[in-house]
């Protein structure tokens, strides 16, 4: 008697909810024949039979959700269904299908596994659709894993000369060698870093609009009377004294202690783009620098770092980033935080848009879209949307970011 049990197809699943059998109790059965249908966290997969035989039982009913190693179905197998008899090492490749045969020396039952094609339930169906064992087909992944690819290149050395099968010339797809780019350096690190931050951080994103026209004014003002400051120099500055008024944001888990260390100093990333891949040069103590000593600072940095000319200290101890991709022409992302900061930044396009202003008057406003990614065990969703409204006040009201600073 076979019992066909769930097990991980290969999506490092612990559960499957059963979707539905595609057959029943009493059908006759081929090898390789779907038996069910079962739905993961991120597919609808089809467990196949391991032999051919008959349905003698079925245990789980459908919209049932169950662990992995839950039993299924009880096929009573052929005598002459392929079997063998398992290495140690196909036991632990696939210890959740199981096979219980009688013993022929003492009558008693021994439990075995049977040998287990590895593939995809759309690989098999290819090779069931055009009438191939899928035993049959020799696996060019060192995994020893059945491809698409296999099953078409087995079909086309077994196709009659001069009968071409229109399925396989329609699906065969020419591959080209790539061209290599080296995957080291600073796009390696970029690589390692982000996945850490990634796989560690639970990030939520939330996203802001902020009315750059009042800040837009007075930066042309100041233009006319010989001072050229950037955007990115009151964002840093409004930025800074929005942290110091919600301080969990410039802040770091130490999940070794259990500690939420709040930093004292605030030193802002600047996410930069260059040749090399993305660099984040950090203006240090950034609440003690004037707006015009920010905007020096943010030129200089930028400049070495698209020279590639960065020292390290100019990369380090960063509490805070923040990206500027507006100029870029981007209208909104899902930052990722720099590891071990607690938030990040992104401001993204400002586009000239229809607006109410405050004396409801429909006029033509700057408006800015924001997204804030921010790490979920650390701080809340509320605190998030605090902050930047803190933010934008400071911003569509520069006046009140002057005070700020007095």
């Amino acid at each position: 008697m076979l019992e066909v049990k769930l097990h991980d197809i290969g999506e490092g699943m612990t559960e499957g909810e059963i979707v539905q059998y595609l057959v029943k109790v009493g059908d006759r059965i081929k090898t390789d024949q779907p038996l069910v249908e079962v739905q993961t966290d991120k597919m609808i997969a089809e467990l196949s039979s391991p032999c051919s035989g008959v349905v003698t039982k079925i245990v789980i009913n459908p919209g049932e959700t169950v662990q992995v190693g839950t039993s299924l179905i009880y096929i009573k197998a052929d005598n002459n269904s392929e079997a063998k008899q398992p290495t140690q090492t196909e036991e632990n490749h696939n210890p959740y299908i199981k096979a219980i045969l009688p013993s022929e020396k003492s009558g008693k039952s021994s439990l075995n596994t049977f040998h287990r094609v590895l593939a995809t339930p759309y690989t098999r169906k290819i090779a069931r659709d055009n009438n191939i064992s899928i035993d049959d087909v020799r696996a060019s992944d060192l995994s020893g894993r059945v491809s698409e690819e296999d099953v078409y290149r087995f079909l086309k050395s077994e196709q009659v000369e001069n009968e071409p099968i229109a399925e396989v010339q329609q699906i065969t797809i020419k591959k080209e060698t790539p061209d290599e780019i080296p995957f080291r350096g600073i796009r390696k690190k970029i690589a390692q870093k982000m996945t850490k931050s990634l796989f560690t951080i639970p990030h939520v994103t939330h996203f802001d609009e902020v009315n750059m026209s009042n800040l837009f004014k007075i930066r042309e003002q100041l233009k006319a009377s010989g001072e050229s400051i950037s955007v990115s120099a009151f964002l840093i500055k409004a930025l800074v004294i929005s942290l110091k008024d919600f301080p969990i944001f410039n802040a770091e888990l130490d999940e070794e202690n259990d500690l939420i260390l709040l930093k004292k100093n605030y030193h802002i990333g600047l996410a930069t783009n260059t040749d090399n891949g993305l660099l984040v040069p950090v203006i240090h103590d950034s609440d003690k620098k004037s707006i015009r000593e920010i905007n020096e600072q943010v030129k200089w940095l930028t400049k070495k770092a698209k020279a590639g000319k960065l020292k390290p200290f100019e990369m380090q101890h960063s509490t805070f980033t923040m990206s500027n991709v507006g100029p870029l022409g981007s209208t909104g992302a899902t930052p990722i935080i720099n590891y071990p900061e607690t938030a990040i930044i992104a401001f993204h396009k400002t586009k000239k848009q229809p607006i109410v202003n405050d004396q409801d008057e429909i006029v033509i406003g700057h408006i800015m879209t924001l997204s804030m990614a921010f790490d979920h065990r650390v701080a809340d969703g509320a605190t998030a949307v605090a902050f930047t409204n803190r933010f934008a006040s400071l911003i569509e009201h520069p006046h009140k970011l002057m005070m700020e600073m007095i």
